[in-house]
């Protein structure tokens, strides 16, 4: 049997279009491992600049006290800081928590953080570190890398 050129054009198309469905699954596989910017189940992740750094979790409300570090355990991994009494929600769907400080509107951060869970912290007076980033709506908008904090039943300004 003899084959044209249009069915041996038809066969190549046909498996290189194999070839590159399955190259595309197996180096989505093998990519899904761990995203950057997310804490493993141990603790350990890797910042959005590729610094690795290691994190403590707090697990309970309860077990917290003033004084308690959360978040990075490398202290010069973020530039950024601030101070304040950390209330749930964010503003005009920019950041998942508002970090309150004395002198009104506009000196409140907007947070977000991919190493630590924010909500175990809501109605204390915290101090966060971490990056800055442009908010489209909001003047300050951080995500934080590192919670410490200073009173357990804060006070809003």
């Amino acid at each position: 049997m003899k084959q044209n050129s249009s069915d041996t054009q038809l066969m190549i198309v046909a498996v290189l279009s194999a070839l590159a469905v399955f190259l595309g699954v197996g180096a989505g596989y093998l990519l899904r491992a761990k995203p950057t910017g997310v804490l493993s189940e141990n603790g350990g992740g890797v910042t959005e600049s590729g610094t690795v750094v290691t994190a403590t979790v707090a697990q309970d409300v309860a077990s917290i006290k003033a004084g308690d570090v959360f978040g990075s355990t490398d202290e010069s991994a973020f530039k950024d800081s601030a101070q304040g009494y950390l209330e749930a929600g964010g503003l005009n769907g920019e950041g998942s928590h508002a970090l309150l400080r004395a002198g009104g509107d506009s000196q409140t951060v907007y947070l977000t953080s991919s190493v630590t869970d924010l909500d175990k912290f809501v109605g204390m007076e915290v101090k966060v570190w971490g990056e800055t980033f442009q908010g489209q709506s909001v003047g300050w908008l951080m995500d934080v890398g590192r919670v410490q904090v200073v009173d357990l039943s804060g006070t809003k300004p």
